[in-house]
This record gives structure tokens, C-alpha cells and sequence, in this order.
């Protein structure tokens, strides 16, 4: 037999088992990942919308939690599994775009070493303070900072966070320089902010969005273009006086590189339909963001795209992990 034939031969095998394992993909539990600990925002998203996708296809989906390292253990933990598809991680910006300029050396390539597979949903920040600051209004916040310049504190989860890094961009903005405080998890900044030891907090609104409407913190602005369905009287940072601000944050389903196109189009296409649900459009929602959707490609530019812009950003602010 001629090595063409072989070759040809060969390559028709693959070709077939690849069909195969797509036809019959999936015959176990789909384990979902998600590398930041439960009751988060990211958490909340990635099982409300695996519940839909169950209920639609009888598909199986085990959410676990896998935090550590900024997202950086659940993440690695996705690209070295088989890529099968019964391994998916729920992604999300800081791990995704931010993490690469942000750790000296990443054990992953977002690019490389996963397949994106669908968006899930877009989440504004939200612009907080405890209920016993003098600050009522954004205006107010920017207005302190700059009569007591580095000396008004903002809390953060750590340094390179979403949080962090978007507070950053709005002190440029606004003109204004506050003294970081980063702390090791959302938790203890949370309970500082609360109390009012520290005074401006910024974070997801699934994350804070509870707390907000539990009166124990006051919302001062949100970081997307339009305002929050769940929030409408919280004013956005763009129509705060700061033209063109726009920053929210991303999660999405991605698997490890090499997975079937045939099986990433299988979940792609579920997914989508999920998140045209009212239902789960609402649920979303409420927990403040915004269900997106679209194809492997579009989310894949994303990435690329974010990595850059926020890979800006960080060398800018100097944040550095090792």
C-alpha cells in the first residue's frame, strides 16, 4: 500500500471516530468547573444556566468549585484535562484576559490551551460605599478624593482584579488618585466596607447586588453604558460626567483545546438556546447581568481583544503576582 493511501486511510479513520465520539457525546456527567468558590457571582451564573441546558437536553452537568491563585487552579485544572468535552470551565474576564499580563509566568495559554465555546452573560461593576460615609453620590466620592488627594481609600479583592484594575481606569477618568487597599478575597473587603473602615468598594453586581438591596451598602455608580435593570436608580459612571465609560465583566464555557468541533458545536448550540430563555434572561438578571450568547469565533475575538486592553491597563497600574 502506497504511504498516500495509508495517509488518506488514515486520516478517513480519524475522521469517522471524531463523527463518533460527536454522535454519541454525551454518555456520562459533564463535569463544569468553576475556579472561584461557591455563592459568587461566577458560581451562581454557571449553575443557572447548566440547570436550563439539563433540563432541555437530559444532559448531566456537575458544577465544582475549584478556586485558587485569582481563578488560575480551576482554569489550568480545565486545559490539562482530556479534551473530550466532559471537562468545561466557566471563565471568566480576570482569569481569561487579565491573568496573562498580571502573573509572571501563567501555567496556561487562554489562547493556546482552551477552546472557547459560547459567552454566557456580560456583568457591569457597581461602585459602592458603606451606609455611614458622607458620600450619597458619585460626585461626592470624586469631590473627597480630590480635597484629601491619596488619602480617600477604595478596597479591592487583590490587586489585578477586575475590581482593581476598573478602579483604576476611573481614577484616570476622573482625575482623582485614592489609596488601594487590596485585600486577599471578597469577604473581609466586604465586611471593611460595611463598617466603613474602608470607604469606596467595586465589584460585580451579582456579587454585590444582595448587600445593595439589603440597605447594607450604598450604590454609587455603575460601570457599563446603560443602567442595571435590577438597579435603575443607580446612575452609570458615563452619564456620572465621564463620557465613553464602559467596563463590565464576561463569563463564559470554555473546554480544553483540542475538544471535537463537532461536540463544542453541540454545546454551543444548546447553550444559545438556553440563554434566549425569559426565564433564565430574568434569573440573569436578577442577579445582574446580561445573557449573551453568540458563537465559538466571537468569543474567541473577545479574549484576544481583552487581553490587550486590560494587558494595557495592568502594566499601567503596575500590578504584578507572581
Amino acid at each position: 500500500m502506497s504511504v498516500t493511501r495509508r495517509m488518506l486511510l488514515a486520516l478517513a479513520a480519524a475522521t469517522l471516530s471524531t463523527g463518533a465520539l460527536a454522535q454519541a457525546w454525551p454518555s456520562k456527567p459533564i463535569r463544569v468547573i468553576v475556579p472561584f468558590p461557591p455563592g459568587g457571582g461566577t458560581d451562581l451564573i454557571a449553575r443557572a444556566v447548566t440547570q436550563k441546558v439539563a433540563v432541555a437536553t437530559n444532559w448531566t452537568f456537575v458544577v465544582e468549585n475549584k478556586p485558587g491563585a485569582g481563578g488560575n487552579l480551576g482554569v489550568d485544572a480545565t486545559a490539562k484535562s482530556p479534551a473530550d468535552g466532559y471537562t468545561l470551565v466557566m471563565g471568566q474576564t480576570s482569569n481569561l484576559a487579565i491573568n496573562p499580563s498580571l502573573y509572571a509566568k501563567l501555567p496556561y495559554d487562554p489562547q493556546k490551551d482552551l477552546a472557547p465555546i459560547v459567552l454566557v452573560a456580560n456583568a457591569p461593576l457597581v461602585m459602592v460605599t458603606g451606609v455611614t460615609t458622607p458620600y450619597k453620590t458619585l460626585a461626592d466620592a470624586v469631590n473627597g478624593a480630590k480635597a484629601k488627594p491619596g488619602r480617600v481609600n477604595f478596597a479591592s479583592p487583590g490587586n489585578g482584579t477586575v475590581a482593581h484594575l476598573t478602579s483604576e481606569v476611573f481614577q484616570k477618568a476622573a482625575g482623582v488618585k485614592l489609596q488601594h487597599i487590596p485585600y486577599k478575597g471578597a469577604n473581609q473587603a466586604l465586611t471593611d466596607v460595611m463598617s466603613g473602615q474602608v470607604e469606596l468598594y467595586m465589584s460585580s453586581v451579582p456579587t454585590l447586588l444582595g448587600h445593595i438591596k439589603q440597605n447594607k451598602l450604598r450604590a454609587l455608580a455603575v460601570t457599563s453604558a446603560k443602567r442595571v435593570d435590577d438597579l435603575p436608580d443607580v446612575p452609570t459612571i458615563n452619564e456620572s460626567g465621564y463620557k465613553g465609560f464602559d467596563v463590565v465583566t464576561w463569563f463564559g464555557i470554555l473546554a480544553p483545546a483540542g475538544t471535537p468541533k463537532d461536540v463544542v458545536t453541540k454545546i454551543n448550540a444548546e447553550f444559545n438556546k438556553a440563554l434566549q430563555l425569559p426565564d433564565l434572561r430574568k434569573k440573569l438578571g436578577d442577579e445582574g447581568a446580561d445573557a449573551a450568547g453568540g458563537t465559538p469565533e466571537q468569543f474567541a475575538a473577545l479574549i484576544k481583544d481583552d487581553m490587550v486592553r486590560w494587558g494595557k491597563v495592568v502594566k499601567e497600574s503596575g500590578a504584578k503576582l507572581d
